[in-house]
């Protein structure tokens, strides 16, 4: 399998008034096609920092970010929105739905914000609804549905676009085990059966036992690859 993504001497710091906080301190990474990785570590070690810089949702400090041969810092903010909306696919621990709208128009704001025509993407948004084990409710909104739910519209909205590459923070993290196991199951399936590249930063050690490979950061600093 080829690499899809690398990060290459990575650092990140923040600065708070006069103190520098190092997150991250030269990590390097390389994730192939088709993995699904779990990235675990003690809260403030890094884990969802990574994560956003790998979804180019924030910016190294030094090093650099490699998605699919492209080379994030070369590009510009248009091309970087246009990589996140149609190669990566985000489901975040709240699941991020607008309140105001339904399942439906949820799971397609993607496609809208990327000045699509939505007829094609019916009947993909139909078959992705089978998927994820959501085919009733549609015209709710968000605030009418349970934290499961919530997370498989979540997920549908995250493979609306079709991407090849899925960063899931903490997807259960909010929910119950019971709840938990089902999404984190349908994520192993999506993998599996569609070869989608997952990384999921996770605290539970049962939602990582379902990814191929664990990634184990402390201190900033990757080790366990």
């Amino acid at each position: 399998m080829e690499a899809i993504i690398q990060a290459k001497d990575l650092y990140k710091t923040y600065m708070m008034g006069k103190l520098t906080i190092e997150v991250l301190k030269n990590v390097n990474l390389l994730v192939r096609s088709g993995e699904f990785i779990s990235i675990m570590g003690p809260s403030g070690s890094g884990k969802s920092t990574l994560l956003y810089l790998i979804g180019g949702l924030d910016k190294p400090t030094s090093g650099k970010i490699v998605i699919k041969g492209r080379d994030l810092s070369t590009m510009n903010d248009r091309d970087s929105s246009i990589m996140r909306r149609r190669d990566v696919g985000f489901i975040f621990q709240f699941y991020n739905l607008i309140p105001n709208l339904n399942v439906e128009e949820n799971i397609l704001l993607p496609v809208l914000l990327d000045n699509k025509k939505l007829k094609p993407y019916i009947k993909i948004m139909e078959k992705i609804l089978k998927t994820v084990e959501f085919e009733g409710r549609r015209l709710h909104t968000p605030r009418e549905l349970s934290a499961g739910e919530q997370q498989r519209v979540a997920l549908a909205r995250a493979l609306i676009s079709d991407p090849d590459i899925i960063l899931a923070d903490e997807p259960t993290g909010s929910l119950d085990t019971r709840t938990g196991t089902e999404v984190i199951t349908l994520l192993q399936k999506i993998n599996r059966e569609q070869g989608k590249t997952i990384i999921m930063v996770t605290h539970s050690n049962e939602a990582a036992r379902y990814a191929g490979r664990t990634i184990h950061l402390k201190d900033g600093i990757i080790f366990g690859l």
